[in-house]
């Protein structure tokens, strides 16, 4: 990992994946406080002599090398066009892992100045995003940090069918397709909407570049969430809850 001066960050974007940041948060970021950085959780090199993960190759790559080159070009072009900071850990992704210690992230929350907002994937129906969110509210928990804000992670959320009203934030508290990480998320906190942006057709805009810049991941995210980027679909809405104990709980 290299980062400068992480205490003048304003504003750090936990995205599990290459992708995720600009997936869930391609229209809101820029209106995020600023400096911002987006941080890669599971961006590190795979090992040298380890074989073509079956997502990779289905994505059209030869090698888990070329995969990863590939990604961390294309969220390098995604986060100039989103105005922040790209900042890749060390950890390298799913079947590439070693261990399930994120101690880099560790690492990254404990250098944080505690005024900056951290935000995390919600983790629907995506087991490395929750697990984000679980680490990061942990570690900053035992700082006596701030808790994180909690983004919906798209496209995966964006398929409720109430997506994009007023009643998301409830329909996810009943969901047992897609609300099951939200169900979660409250047992121990109380969530309060911060952002629920409806995207204009400018801040579509803005965003769809943003996704486009990752394009070796778009057939296989079809292939799982069929047209994710149509103007109607998954991505058209972004939510961010902040977070505070459930009674009971400290």
């Amino acid at each position: 990992m290299s980062v400068s001066a992480p205490h003048s960050w304003r504003t750090v974007v936990l995205s599990p994946h290459f992708d995720d940041a600009a997936l869930s948060l391609g229209g809101l970021l820029l209106a995020l406080p600023g400096p911002v950085a987006v941080v890669t959780v599971y961006g590190g090199a795979p090992a040298a002599d380890a074989p073509t993960s079956w997502w990779d190759s289905s994505c059209g790559f030869s090698s888990p090398a070329e995969a990863h080159r590939s990604r961390r070009a294309e969220d390098a072009a995604a986060c100039a066009r989103l105005g922040a900071e790209q900042v890749v850990l060390d950890h390298p992704d799913g079947p590439y892992a070693d261990s399930g210690e994120l101690t880099g992230l560790d690492r990254l929350l404990k250098s944080l100045d505690p005024s900056t907002r951290v935000l995390v994937p919600l983790g629907t129906n995506q087991p490395d995003h929750a697990t984000v969110r679980l680490r990061a509210t942990r570690v900053l928990a035992d700082l006596g940090a701030p808790l994180p804000w909690v983004y919906a992670d798209l496209p995966y959320t964006g398929h409720l069918p109430e997506w994009g009203t007023d009643r998301a934030s409830a329909a996810l508290a009943g969901s047992e397709k897609w609300g099951l990480a939200y169900q979660e998320l409250l047992r121990d906190h109380r969530a309060t909407v911060r952002h629920d942006l409806r995207l204009t057709d400018e801040q579509w805009a803005a965003k769809r570049e943003a996704v486009l810049c990752h394009a070796s991941q778009h057939a296989m995210l079809a292939a799982d969430h069929g047209s994710f980027l149509a103007r109607t679909g998954p991505l058209r809405a972004e939510l961010i809850w902040s977070l505070e104990p459930a009674e009971g709980h400290c």
